[in-house]
C-alpha cells in the first residue's frame, strides 16, 4: 500500500543518514549562523560534518534580524562570506551594509547543506564523549525527551572536533567544566560569562575568542563571547559569520 511505502521511505532514508552520521570528523553544536557557517565551509574542504540543534528550525536568532525587523547590519570586513553565501545585500555606509535575515538564514542553510554537511534538528546535545582528556564526541537525545523530562537514555556520537556554538548559554563549555573537573582556556579556567552590550567591542571579540576552548573542543560565535566574558554585540551579525569561518579554517588545517 502506497501508505506503507510512504512511512518505509522516511523510516529507512533516516536511518541510513543517522548510521552514516555516527563517526564524524566534526559535530557542531547550535544551529546560529556561526555554527552553519563553519559547517559550510568545513564540508566544502571535505569533512565529514553535523550540525545538532535543539528547534524545529535552526537559524537561531537570525531569522529575526533585531526586535523582529527582519534586516541584519553586516560590517564590510565579513562581506567576502556574505557574496559567497550569495546573499542580496545594500550599502548602508561606507562600513555597513544591510541584508534581509529570512533570505541569509535560509542561504545559510541551503549553502551548507548542499556542500555535503548534515542538519539534525530537534537533537539536544546534553553531555560530551571524553576519553583520555580528550572531548571526543556528543551525546544525544530528542529536544521532547528533555523537554518533558522522561528518562530515556541517550546516544553517543563521535567525532574528532566538537564546537560549542550554543550561543550565549555556551552549554557545551560549561557541561565539560563542570563534569570533569577541567580548566578551559580562559582566564578564569571556567565560563566567564558574557558581558553587556557593546557594538565595536564585541565584534571584534567574537572572532578573537573564537578557539580550541579545551583538547578537542572549540567554541565559536555568543559561545565564545560568553565562555571569555566578552560584550555581546547586538543585531550586527558580521562578527558571527567570520567566526564560524574562524573555527572552520583552524579545524581544517588541524585534521587536513
Amino acid at each position: 500500500m502506497i501508505e506503507t511505502q510512504v512511512s518505509k521511505g522516511i523510516i529507512n532514508t533516516y536511518f541510513e543518514k543517522l548510521q552514516s552520521n555516527l563517526d564524524l570528523d566534526v559535530a557542531i553544536v547550535g544551529g546560529g549562523p556561526s555554527g552553519i557557517v563553519a559547517a559550510y565551509y568545513m564540508a566544502k574542504a571535505g569533512l565529514k560534518v553535523a550540525l545538532f540543534d535543539r528547534k524545529l528550525s535552526p537559524g537561531g536568532g537570525m531569522w529575526g534580524g533585531a526586535m523582529m525587523f527582519n534586516q541584519v547590519v553586516i560590517q564590510k570586513e565579513a562581506m567576502d562570506i556574505i557574496n559567497e553565501f550569495d546573499i542580496n545585500s545594500a550599502p548602508f555606509n561606507d562600513n555597513l551594509f544591510t541584508i534581509d535575515s529570512v533570505e541569509s538564514t535560509s542561504s545559510l542553510l541551503y549553502h551548507a547543506v548542499h556542500a555535503g554537511a548534515t542538519i539534525f534538528n530537534c537533537y539536544s546535545v546534553e553531555d560530551v564523549v571524553f576519553k583520555d582528556n580528550v572531548v571526543s564526541g556528543v551525546v544525544v537525545n530528542w529536544t521532547p525527551v528533555l523537554r518533558e523530562g522522561l528518562h530515556v537514555d541517550p546516544l553517543n556520537i563521535m567525532a574528532k572536533c566538537v564546537i560549542d556554538g550554543t550561543g550565549h548559554d555556551s552549554e557545551i563549555c560549561k557541561t565539560v567544566a563542570r563534569k570533569n573537573g577541567i580548566r578551559l582556556d580562559t582566564e578564569t579556567g571556567g565560563v566567564i560569562g558574557e558581558r553587556s552590550l557593546d557594538v565595536i567591542a564585541g565584534e571584534e571579540e567574537v572572532v578573537k575568542g573564537t578557539k580550541e576552548i579545551y583538547p578537542g573542543l572549540y567554541v565559536c560565535g555568543m559561545a565564545a563571547s560568553a565562555v571569555s566574558g566578552t560584550p555581546r554585540m547586538g543585531p550586527i551579525f558580521g562578527g558571527m559569520l567570520m567566526s564560524g569561518k574562524k573555527v572552520a579554517d583552524m579545524i581544517i588545517k588541524r585534521i587536513k
